[in-house]
């Protein structure tokens, strides 16, 4: 896959500012620290496409990027951020639910879970909420290079038992600054798509 254009168009909270050209979407979800902006911006090859922050829970949207006038990422509220209210959890969930229940053109969720760190009660929730409604799902482990090579078997073996991911799941471990799998994941999105 050859990223040629990448345009955002829009952020949306209801299903009316979605939209309406019906092209294929990739939903990508994760925890709030995951680094879901730099995994965005490094498979698209864009530095400030999506917008790192120190602050994490900072996306309080679905944002729309265009993708090669082809399809598009939608980046969700990452989850699991303690100083973001009940209230707007809820909402984020109802806004999130909503999405996944009622849009016939979404085709993968790209589930971001940190390679670090065994998955979190939250990350477990969403892969089963995900599974369990037939949602195509790819889990990428972001941050493998931050782990020694050595400890790799060890990681994935941690995530792939928390996770309860058997063969035939999509799972593939990942790096933005490396772009380690970038060709896996690239592949897996030409397939979806």
């Amino acid at each position: 896959m050859i990223i040629r254009d990448v345009e955002f168009r829009g952020s949306a909270v209801e299903f009316s500012q979605y939209p309406t050209d019906n092209l294929p979407e990739i939903l990508l979800s994760g925890r709030s620290n995951v680094g879901k902006s730099s995994f965005i911006n490094s498979l698209l090859n864009r530095k400030n496409l999506a917008h790192t922050s120190s602050r994490p829970g900072k996306t309080q949207t679905l944002n729309f990027f265009l993708i090669n006038n082809e399809f598009y990422f939608v980046d969700v509220p990452g989850y699991g951020y303690a100083r973001v209210s009940k209230t707007e959890r809820e909402k984020f969930g109802g806004i999130i639910e909503n999405y996944f229940i009622n849009r016939t053109n979404l085709k993968l969720v790209i589930l971001l879970v940190d390679f670090r760190h065994e998955p979190s009660a939250d990350d477990v929730i969403m892969y089963d909420y995900l599974k369990s409604y037939d949602i195509p799902c790819l889990v990428v482990a972001t941050k493998s290079d931050k782990v020694s090579k050595n400890q790799h078997p060890k990681h994935l073996k941690v995530i792939k038992r928390a996770l309860n991911i058997v063969e035939g799941d999509l799972f593939v471990p990942y790096s933005s600054e490396t772009k380690h799998n970038i060709d896996v994941i690239y592949d897996i999105l030409e397939q979806v798509i």
